[in-house]
């Protein structure tokens, strides 16, 4: 039976293929019973392999059952047929990614982007709280609604945390993700907790949110590494930014683990409690830890400064890289 047929016994009219990925595609279907579109995941066991089935798969259902909060889809039902195919019927994300929608406009105004942020801290607070790390945020994993809410998705690699029997917290080593995002220790395969490599992938986020471009240059792994441990991040002067916008960046993008910021000091920080902040002048020195150049005007005055990156280029150039070991950083 095909998949038009089985959802609709269920009740949804199936429509247009919304994504593809490598072991399931994502569709738009009219639900009946709900009066509205949703979106309804389709994995085929049968192209999927082994460790997919028995691992991760297994982990994102127990994640959409278990997290429920307005900034996170919401799940309405998920149901497995005796061919081998599992359908995930999901709240759709009206307006696409984040990704694609700051391609379209461009770098946010800052007090939207702290409403956004805001909205994706909360998320993630709620997902460490009830202890799970996501592992893979990215932009492409951010869906927003037809009111621009966000919304957090795909938790396919998503891991719920477990201690010893000392009570301790088991770190993790396993690489997963997109190497744009991931936290300096999670490249490096040091064992970690996913939780504040989650830390760091907001921060790319927010960079991105406010420049609409990418902080670091994923090309060569092993020099991104270095610029992130050096914690030269660039802030372009084509963007005037507050000093409490650069200062959660700089936090959020902090390479020493211990000092990076967990989400409840990520939601208590001045530029998310009040929209009366300063701007810093175009003119004034570059704060510790960050450079003020421009990296599209000449060289940088530092001789180790990274450099942001295009966001359209780097996705173009980078689609095909998204899963990357740590074994790469030592070639």
């Amino acid at each position: 039976m095909d998949d038009i047929a089985v959802l609709g016994k269920k009740g949804y009219s199936l429509r247009n293929t919304l994504g593809e990925g490598s072991y399931s595609k994502v569709k738009c279907a009219y639900c009946d019973r709900l009066k509205c579109k949703v979106a309804v995941k389709i994995i085929n066991k049968m192209k999927t392999p082994a460790d997919f089935w028995e691992r991760f798969l297994p982990r994102e259902i127990e994640a959409l059952r278990c997290l429920q909060h307005p900034s996170i889809i919401k799940t309405y039902e998920i149901f497995e047929t005796s061919a081998g195919k599992v359908y995930i019927v999901m709240e759709l994300g009206e307006n696409g990614d984040l990704l694609d929608y700051i391609k379209i406009t461009g770098a946010m105004r800052e007090d939207f982007a702290r409403m956004k942020f805001q909205q994706l801290a909360s998320a993630i607070k709620h997902c460490h709280d009830s202890n799970f790390a996501h592992r893979d945020l990215k932009c492409e994993n951010i869906l927003l609604d037809g009111g621009l809410n966000i919304k957090l998705t795909d938790f396919g690699f998503s891991k719920l945390l477990s201690r010893d029997e000392n009570g301790k917290m088991i770190l993790s080593n396993t690489f997963c993700g997109s190497a744009a995002y991931a936290a300096p220790e999670v490249l490096q395969g040091i064992p970690c907790d996913p939780r504040i490599s989650d830390i760091w992938s907001l921060g790319i986020i927010l960079y991105i949110m406010v420049y609409a471009l990418m902080p670091f240059d994923d090309s060569n792994i092993r020099k991104m590494i270095f610029f992130q441990k050096q914690h030269r991040i660039p802030f372009p002067s084509t963007q005037h930014l507050t000093v409490e916008c650069k200062d959660l960046i700089n936090h959020l993008l902090q390479p020493n683990v211990s000092q990076r910021l967990c989400t409840d000091e990520v939601l208590k920080h001045a530029w998310l409690q009040t929209p009366n902040s300063t701007v810093e002048s175009p003119l004034s020195a570059p704060e510790e830890g960050e450079c003020s150049h421009n990296p599209r005007e000449g060289k940088p005055k530092q001789k180790h400064k990274a450099k942001s990156t295009d966001l359209i280029a780097c996705f173009t150039k980078n689609s095909n890289r998204r899963h990357r070991t740590s074994a790469e950083v030592n070639k």
